[in-house]
């Protein structure tokens, strides 16, 4: 077994001389790095990493044993991944010592985590800067005094007219868009993630949002001073903002609908899980519906290729890789949590169904935009594991 592989002769215990956080995070510099940037919270970092139980000093994942380095945003794992890193700089090696309350606990939710404290070596390759966050507008709380105030309340200021098409009431519109509270604090931007947003405007669940979008046109800018009651109203889902909100949106593009997919029936069974499927402690049902040829599952942060038909109970189907003849590849822990539990589960070549609580989807009210509300049910393929 390499020496990057062996169980460190500390692992029950830091060293004296081993750093110690407020929140409890022990750490050791292993190897000096060559640079002086730190990672910010938001930053994307690429690693390698191995990780074990304190305690067995069983060693439970390791990028360095799969001989692959594993990229990932720092607010997208982890309390002790998500404070370590940052403490580290481009080609440093780092020991750490993370108590379970920043890990995954002393009792996991997510199937396949390690439980108690933790254990992992650490080494950071590169640093890639997350985009800055977005000025507060300075008439954030109160709508500008050349703002159209529609009949519901809605105020809209165009700062820049657009030249192309307005949207219908039922077209997919491409924006980009920033969000705040009154207050001036951030809700949501698209300049915090890879590119621009893109949804149906008839299956958008902030007012505010169809009927302003739809008094622009392609290529402007507009301010929306958005009241509660257009927005997520007073006992918003969890996780959304509550009370007034004022939204900066660019609108990019506007095309119609595309025709729903056809021909993919939904499941005799797609109103609820049949007695014979299996229910795991958190709620999630599944069947096995084609065995698979492999033995090997996946970890919620491997990356896999699935072919996938989603619907809701009634029977309405709302996505399907099938139909559009495209399989999709993502990393499982960056998905609805009904994914991430269950396809780790599956094996290659298997077919599963999944009847996912709304609490392990999008919720009841979901805050993204054009996101199906409720249990949802899925038929997965899972066609490969990596990549």
């Amino acid at each position: 077994m390499s020496d990057e592989l062996k169980t460190p002769d500390d692992v029950a215990a830091a060293p004296a001389d081993a750093e110690k956080t407020a929140s409890g995070l022990v750490s050791k510099v292993l190897k000096e790095g060559c640079c002086t940037d730190h990672p910010g919270p938001r930053d994307t970092v690429k690693v390698h990493y191995t990780g074990w139980q304190v305690s067995d000093g069983k060693m439970f994942d390791s990028s360095v044993k799969r001989g692959e380095q594993i990229t990932f945003p720092l607010n997208q794992v982890i309390p002790g991944w998500t404070e370590g890193v940052q403490l580290m700089v481009v080609g440093e090696k780092r020991r750490f010592w993370i108590p379970s309350d920043l890990a995954y606990g002393e009792v996991p939710q997510r199937p396949g985590a390690p439980a108690g404290d933790l254990v992992f070596d650490v080494e950071l390759f590169e640093i890639e800067k997350a985009a800055p966050t977005p000025d507060i507008p300075e008439n954030v709380a109160e709508a500008h005094e050349d703002a159209i105030t529609t009949d519901s309340g809605l105020a809209v200021h165009h700062m820049e007219e657009g030249q192309g098409d307005t949207p219908g009431p039922k077209d997919v519109v491409t924006v980009h868009f920033s969000g705040w509270t009154l207050a001036g604090e951030l809700v949501e931007s698209t300049a915090l993630h890879q590119g621009p947003a893109q949804f149906k405007l008839d299956q958008v669940s902030i007012k505010g949002w169809v009927e302003g979008l739809q008094m622009m046109k392609v290529g402007g800018k507009s301010r929306f001073w958005v009241p509660a009651a257009l927005a997520f109203g007073e006992n918003p889902p969890q996780g959304a903002p509550t009370g007034d909100l004022t939204f900066d949106f660019e609108l990019l593009d506007v095309a119609p609908a595309p025709e729903e997919p056809k021909g993919i029936d939904a499941p005799d069974d797609v109103a609820a899980a049949p007695d014979d499927a299996e229910v795991t402690s958190s709620g999630l049902a599944s069947k096995l519906l084609k065995a698979g040829s492999g033995s090997t599952h996946p970890k919620a942060v491997d990356k896999v290729l699935v072919h996938y038909t989603g619907w809701t109970t009634d029977g309405k189907m709302f996505d399907s890789s099938v139909a559009r003849g495209e399989p999709i590849s993502f990393p499982l822990n960056g998905v609805i949590e009904g994914w991430t539990e269950g396809v780790q589960l599956m094996v290659e070549g298997e077919t599963r169904r999944f009847w996912i609580p709304g609490k392990m989807a999008y919720g009841e009210k979901p805050s993204r935009p054009g996101a199906p509300a409720g249990m949802l049910v899925f038929d997965v393929e899972l066609i490969k594991i990596g990549g």
